[in-house]
């Protein structure tokens, strides 16, 4: 029997608790569902279900220790104190989650309050990738070489001289690989390496936990407020929440064209910048500069955060092409967290429906720049994609 647990409450990304406080405070009563997407097709050896119940059922007697506290009262002020109360009495409920083995596939859906069950994604795609690993009795690449390909690649990117954020939390190799990963950054990043997105290893290693929204958070509120209404109430929002602080805009939670549609002049000074994270990154870069250029804005001013599938060669590219036309940086997710020798699992979690308050369950999606990347039944995907005036 294989057995791993997680060892803190903040083994977490940091969005998820910006997140979580903005649910708090504007949709208390919101009840959600998750789904575990197996878009790899991994097959899961026999018992790895029950194996996993185990992890999650471990996570109940995780909590926020007075340590961890006092470093996201230093950290990040703009959490507030009835927030960070509440996150020191929150305790993970495996009962909303659900968790089910039929021979090799694997089937996983979260259910309950939003404000409790957004926290789960993260942990759970975590447990889900290192288990598979040890399970299948995947061999990797020794921590030397760990280090030393780490190494190599943070001194490329200091080459380079662009900053760059660990953002591979979800399918890391390893608890362990991460640590490695982390330290090996910390040691060698100096002038590149600016942060994780991940919180309790931004407490370990001394650095800046670095996140602003997922795609949920749209999601939801087009379940709340219409397809045409989703990306700016969410703004809205957002801004309402954290004041001009978390400044980094996810644009592509039903393609970047309709965002930019919605992104008027006061939300593209408000904000600090965007992240990509689908399509063509040269065609999103050309897409935002004459945005910010049609704003009057210099994009100078603004930043780009490229975070979807990079390596050192994609980096160079984007960097080649943007250099001296708009502000950049890059989160590095699986490239840094397991680049171990075995092929890194391609799973996700996402949203699927939505209670927003007392109303109908209705079901939720993401129309991305890459249409492989959309989630959703087909009937709303059509509906959503017809309401914006989508064709891909």
């Amino acid at each position: 029997m294989h057995q791993i647990r997680l060892s803190s409450i903040l083994d977490n990304d940091f969005y998820k608790f910006t997140m979580q406080q903005g649910v708090i405070r504007l949709f208390p009563r919101a009840v959600v569902r998750y789904q575990f997407i197996n878009r790899g097709k991994h097959t899961f050896p026999e018992g790895f279900g029950l194996t996993l119940k185990k992890a999650v059922d471990n996570m109940a007697g995780l909590q926020l220790t007075r340590e961890e506290k006092a470093f996201l009262q230093n950290t990040c002020p703009y959490l507030d104190p009835v927030y960070l109360d509440f996150l020191e009495g929150y305790r993970f409920q495996p009962h909303e989650v659900q968790i089910t083995q039929k021979d090799g596939q694997l089937e996983v859906h979260i259910e309950g309050l939003w404000y409790r069950t957004i926290l789960w994604e993260v942990p759970l795609m975590s447990l889900i990738s290192e288990l598979f690993y040890l399970t299948t009795g995947a061999e990797r690449v020794s921590d030397d070489e760990i280090i030393s390909r780490t190494k190599a690649k943070i001194e490329g990117y200091k080459k380079l001289g662009v900053t760059t954020a660990e953002f591979g939390t979800r399918r890391r190799y390893s608890y362990h690989v991460h640590q490695l990963v982390l330290e090996t950054l910390k040691k060698f990043g100096g002038g590149s390496f600016i942060g994780t997105s991940n919180v309790h290893m931004a407490m370990v290693y001394k650095t800046k936990p670095i996140g602003t929204h997922a795609h949920e958070w749209f999601m939801f509120h087009a379940a709340r407020y219409g397809f045409k209404m989703a990306n700016a109430v969410g703004l809205e929002h957002w801004v309402q929440v954290y004041r001009g602080d978390l400044g980094i805009a996810l644009s592509d939670t039903y393609t970047t064209d309709v965002f930019f549609r919605q992104f008027d002049k006061m939300f593209s000074k408000l904000f600090d910048g965007v992240r990509h994270d689908s399509g063509d990154p040269l065609l999103f870069a050309d897409k935002v500069i004459a945005h910010y250029q049609a704003m009057g804005i210099d994009p100078l001013t603004k930043t780009i955060i490229f975070s979807d599938a990079l390596n050192f060669e994609k980096v160079n590219r984007i960097l080649e092409y943007c250099k001296g036309k708009v502000g950049l940086s890059f989160g590095i997710g699986t490239n840094f967290t397991n680049d171990a020798g075995p092929a890194p699992t391609n799973i996700v979690i996402k949203m699927t429906e939505a209670q927003p308050q007392d109303e109908d369950w209705t079901e939720v999606i993401k129309l991305s720049d890459e249409p492989g990347k959309h989630t959703g039944s087909p009937k709303m995907i059509h509906l959503g994609k017809t309401i914006l005036k989508i064709n891909d």
